[in-house]
C-alpha cells in the first residue's frame, strides 16, 4: 500500500519537479534576466518568473517618470521642462568568487540528476504499475493543475 501511495504521490508531483529543476538550472547562471549583451528569450524569462514569484506575466516596461519636469511646468507653465537628471553607468559585474562557480556546476549537475532521476521513476511508474491508467491520470493530472491555476 506504501509503494502504490508512493507511485502515485510520485507521478502527481513528478511535472513541478521536473519544472522546478530546470527553471532552477536556467537561473543559476542568470540565464533567465537580461544583462550586458545578453537577452533571454521570453519564455526564459516568464518561466523564471514564475518560479520565482509564481506568476507567469512579464512586468510591463515603464518609462522612466520625469516629475522634475512636471513639478517645474506645473509651478511655472511657461517654464521649460528641466533636464532629467543623469543616469549613473552600471558597473561592470565581477566575475563570482572561484568557490561560488563551483557551486554553481554542482547545483547544476544536482539539478540535472534531478531531471534523470524523475523521468526514471515516471518510466518506472508507468511501465511497472498495475494499474496504468490511474497512473497516467495522475501524471496529466499533475501536468495540467498548476497550468490551470496560472490561467485562473
Amino acid at each position: 500500500m506504501i509503494r502504490q501511495f508512493h507511485v502515485y504521490f510520485g507521478v502527481f508531483i513528478a511535472p513541478s519537479i521536473l519544472f522546478f529543476a530546470l527553471t532552477g538550472a536556467l537561473q543559476l547562471f542568470g540565464l533567465h534576466e537580461s544583462h550586458e549583451g545578453y537577452k533571454p528569450p521570453e519564455v526564459v524569462e516568464k518561466l523564471g518568473r514564475l518560479h520565482m514569484k509564481q506568476t507567469y506575466a512579464l512586468k510591463p516596461v515603464r518609462p522612466v517618470p520625469a516629475k522634475a519636469a512636471m513639478v517645474v511646468l506645473a509651478a511655472d507653465p511657461g517654464a521649460a521642462p528641466a533636464a532629467a537628471p543623469p543616469v549613473p553607468k552600471p558597473e561592470p559585474a565581477k566575475a563570482p568568487a572561484p568557490s561560488v562557480q563551483r557551486l554553481k556546476w554542482l547545483f547544476l549537475a544536482v539539478s540535472l540528476g534531478l531531471i534523470v532521476s524523475t523521468l526514471l521513476g515516471i518510466w518506472m511508474a508507468l511501465v511497472y504499475s498495475r494499474r496504468k491508467i490511474v497512473t497516467w491520470l495522475l501524471l496529466l493530472a499533475g501536468a495540467a493543475a498548476p497550468v490551470a491555476i496560472i490561467l485562473l
